[in-house]
């Protein structure tokens, strides 16, 4: 959990934090019944009473941001009414902020109908300030809720929020409920939640009506890769290894002409072991190699792979996809917890990982199998000292000189580094949790914005300065630190180099492999001529995408005139969806159709999209598809949105029902679909 610096309370954080004494008290209660059937008996009987009834504190509108994410405008207090709202304030550095959001994602798969999520970004560093880089985020990390711009910490105060990650429950009337900060706590949402639904439902103040927002994610380009984190080039073997992070996979590239080797795993977050093209990763960030062996830090499973490029198979050394906790003492296998291990380096038969999660570098003995804490108490700081005093906070990059292990220390913008051999942690640039920006400089005069990669080369530290879109060198004698390539602005160009948000950096011989995240591309930098190119891959497609056109499925079919059809040709279906009155279609969503006969519900025969904005559709469909066919199913889904709430869409369904029959010389080929008025 992370304090903003200078942060005061309001008088409303004080109320909300009474409320969330309730909230917890009630919440204890409601977990403490003995077993899942005394929990339901419990549910049924408070089903009448008022969980909350001191909680009439009307929730603040949520004004004051700088612009809206992952919908279509801006999303008001008075359209959420009737859901369980859950506001969660974070900031995309973060990585506590970042370990809820799998708890968030679980809630909103729970209660599609009943709870909305909204994303207060109120952010850290200056570069998290800018939507477009929000935007990023948001994709990196698939949310899949709407997100409001907070830059100014407008929407903070007003809730009285003092850390970062903090819920705030609000009921389907608009009261807020209760306020929690920090990590877990899935099972005490939940079962708040779940009493509120029980109650509202009751009271009739429970909207249960679908709703749906206008992802990003929908609207954003096919790459390759998405959002590469780390990159390490093997000379040897003239390969190039990628972590294609937010596609879940590796691969493998002839590291002279970029072409494809190998691609291991199918594109599906999961913690699976097997082959190539059975075996899953979720987020798959920093690698190292020794001989045949590819070792992975697998962040999001909390887990440390072990790739076999003889074999072509993949197991887990360590992790069981659970977040783990700061740990103190060695332990074996899968059943030591990590997490989010961000970086490896192999030093001999001693692999170092960054273990983002609880702020420390770990060890692993290739040889014995052994594991755990090698530097740092699992405080988030910028403490030196000895390798069991110091502290680290969010360490995402290694490199090693032979004899300082150096550490890219993202939450405090500063390069550490461990003594390999006596009992000694220093900084080389770094001041403090809230000490950050872009300035060359000797100690403590430069500044970093949150650095997730470093590698030594020659007696300096190249290092990717990431929300500075740089790459820096630092002399780790002198302290000397100053920009080497990019000036600052995110781009994606070569001459001007520019970068944006470069992750990874990897060095071999005079070229530096970086792992330019948002640009989705792997850029090799010159050492000798400082010249940048982009490394040229090719045979390489982004994972098969699930089909997400998803359809009502409490839409009750509207009886059509029976059709008698000319059994070839293009059969022309014409209709139109009746929206709501006080609604409109979504400005930016198309509604979408499936053509489908009787007994064959499951396949679409014909599927597409209608035109933005309009309410009519056409549908084309070659007659030869329905030979034999008796029944006719048409389905259409659409978003209707409020005037002034475009933020928050509605999902509406219609389906027809069209008997048909067969006859070449009286048929028709053209169907008139009817139309309701709603």
């Amino acid at each position: 959990m992370l304090f903003p610096k200078g942060r005061t309370l309001s008088v409303l954080s004080l109320t909300v934090a009474a409320l969330c004494v309730v909230f917890v008290a009630l919440a204890f209660q409601a977990g403490a019944q003995p077993n899942k059937a005394g929990r339901e008996t419990a549910k049924a009987k408070d089903a009448g009473k008022d969980p909350f009834p001191n909680a009439k504190m009307d929730a603040p509108e949520l004004e004051g941001g700088v612009g809206w994410l992952n919908t279509s405008g801006p999303i008001t207090m008075e359209s959420l009414k009737g859901k369980v709202v859950l506001l969660d304030f974070w900031t995309y550095c973060c990585i506590n902020c970042i370990h809820i959001l799998p708890d968030l994602d679980k809630l909103e798969k729970k209660y599609p109908n009943e709870l909305v999520v909204i994303g207060v970004h109120s952010a850290k560093f200056d570069n998290e300030k800018e939507s477009n880089n929000i935007r990023e985020a948001i994709m990196r990390y698939q949310i899949e809720h709407p997100v409001v711009n907070d830059a100014n910490m407008a929407i903070w105060r007003r809730f009285g929020v003092r850390a970062w990650p903090t819920r705030i429950l609000i009921d389907p009337e608009g009261h807020v409920i209760g306020m929690l900060s920090g990590e877990g706590n899935y099972e005490l949402l939940d079962e708040v939640i779940n009493k509120l639904i029980a109650y509202h439902d009751q009271k009739g103040t429970l909207d249960r009506s679908p709703v749906h927002f206008n992802l990003e994610e929908t609207r954003a380009a096919s790459t390759p890769l998405r959002f590469p984190g780390k990159v390490l080039p093997d000379p040897e073997g003239n390969r190039l290894f990628i972590a294609d992070s937010s596609h879940h996979r590796l691969v493998i590239a002839d590291l002279k002409t970029g072409k494809v080797l190998d691609v291991i795993g199918d594109g599906k977050p999961e913690l699976k072991d097997g082959g190539y093209s059975e075996a899953r990763f979720n987020d798959p960030q920093g690698m190292a190699l020794k001989g045949d062996k590819l070792y992975v830090a697998d962040r999001k499973n909390h887990a440390l792979r072990e790739v076999d490029l003889k074999s072509k198979k993949v197991i887990t050394l360590s992790g069981n996809g659970k977040r783990g906790r700061v740990r103190r003492s060695l332990g074996k296998g899968p059943e030591v917890e990590l997490a989010s291990p961000w970086d490896l380096l192999l030093i001999g038969d001693e692999l170092y990982i960054a273990m983002a999660g609880t702020h420390q570098i770990w060890m692993m003995n290739l040889d014995s199998g052994s594991i755990g804490p090698f530097a740092g108490t699992g405080g988030e700081n910028i403490t030196d000292g000895t390798l069991r005093s110091s502290e680290f906070a969010q360490p995402s990059g290694l490199a090693t000189d032979g004899t300082w292990l150096y550490v890219a220390d993202s939450e405090v913008s500063a390069i550490r580094k461990i003594h390999l051999k006596k009992d000694l942690v220093d900084t080389v640039i770094g001041e403090g949790l809230f000490e950050f920006g872009d300035v060359d400089g000797t100690g403590s005069k430069a500044r970093l914005q949150h650095a997730l990669g470093v590698d030594f080369k020659d007696g300096k530290l190249y290092v990717a300065d990431t929300y500075n879109n740089k790459i820096k060198t630092i002399d780790p004698k002198s302290t000397e630190s100053l920009t080497y390539l990019g000036d600052g602005k995110p781009g994606d160009s070569d001459a001007p180099a520019r970068f944006n948000e470069p992750g990874g950096l990897s060095i071999v011989g005079d070229k530096a492999y970086v792992a330019d995240t948002n640009n989705h591309a792997i850029r090799v930098i010159d050492l000798g001529t400082k010249k940048v190119s982009t490394f040229p891959l090719t045979g390489l497609e982004p994972p098969a995408s699930a089909d997400q056109l998803a359809f009502p499925s409490d839409a009750k079919p509207v009886s059509s005139p029976a059709a008698v059809l000319k059994p070839e040709g293009t059969l022309t279906i014409d209709g139109t969806v009746a929206v709501p009155a006080g609604q409109k279609l979504s400005p930016f969503v198309p509604l979408r159709y499936r053509v489908r006969t009787k007994g064959h519900q499951g396949d679409a025969l014909v599927k597409g999209s209608g035109e933005t904005g309009s309410a009519a559709f056409g549908i084309e469909v070659p007659l030869a598809k329905l030979a034999g066919a008796k029944d006719l199913l048409v389905d259409v889904v659409y978003y209707s949105c409020g005037d002034g709430s475009e933020g928050l869409c509605r999902v509406g369904g219609e389906s027809w029902s069209v008997p048909v029959s067969f006859d070449a010389a009286n048929g028709t080929t053209t169907i008139k679909l009817p139309s309701e008025t709603k």
